[in-house]
């Protein structure tokens, strides 16, 4: 796969297709064969990126929940053509996050409904989709650094720290047009908070 196709967005049905086929091969393989253990009922979830880190990743950049959007179908990604997703694509390399070190997923983990009025974020979606990261923390053995963007991500900190307390987190405002828009200093933020998880999981590399 050239460099050029890596970097195509999913808004391309070409991209989507091919990423579709690729969706159980390594290192995201395990990790989509637990998404499909899930599929069936009446919440869908999305994929992860074939082009990311997979169970190799040491940086997860957790968010709070998919955006809405007809193309099926879909992956957790920041090649989405969402404009949070493009915001995180930008902050990331700004920061010099290679994607290969990265996995991305969301909070509260299923799709919304295509059609019909936005999905509310209720206090029993949030708890079980931080039932669900837990599962997630189980497949990624490398991971040194958890990045919680929002206030909704935020709220899966203590589950994470008592999952995972070999690990770092870190929060940061959430990469949307509407936090990004209060100021200069929200976007600096976030890129600094990616390049202090950067650190921490190169740090750990040159450790081991």
């Amino acid at each position: 796969m050239t460099g050029q196709a890596q970097e195509r967005n999913l808004d391309d049905p070409e991209e989507v297709t091919r990423r579709y086929l690729e969706r159980h091969t390594a290192p995201v393989a395990a990790l989509n064969r637990w998404v499909e253990s899930h599929a069936g009922g009446m919440r869908e979830m999305p994929w992860f990126d074939p082009r990311d880190g997979g169970t190799f990743a040491r940086i997860l950049v957790l968010l709070e929940a998919p955006a809405r959007q007809a193309m099926r179908p879909r992956f957790v990604s920041r090649d989405n053509p969402g404009p949070a997703q493009r915001n995180l694509k930008l902050f990331l390399a700004q920061a010099c996050v290679a994607r290969e070190e990265t996995v991305i997923w969301n909070t509260v983990p299923w799709l919304p409904p295509v059609d019909g009025p936005p999905m509310q974020l209720r206090a029993g979606d949030i708890r079980a989709g931080i039932a669900l990261l837990d599962d997630v923390l189980g497949f990624l053995p490398e991971l040194r650094v958890v990045v919680c963007a929002g206030r909704t991500a935020r709220r899966a900190e203590a589950s994470i720290r008592a999952s995972r307390p070999d690990i770092q987190v870190l929060s940061m405002p959430h990469p949307s047009p509407l936090a990004v828009c209060a100021g200069p200093h929200v976007a600096r933020q976030i890129v600094d908070t990616l390049a202090q998880a950067r650190g921490v999981a190169g740090a750990w590399r040159r450790t081991t």
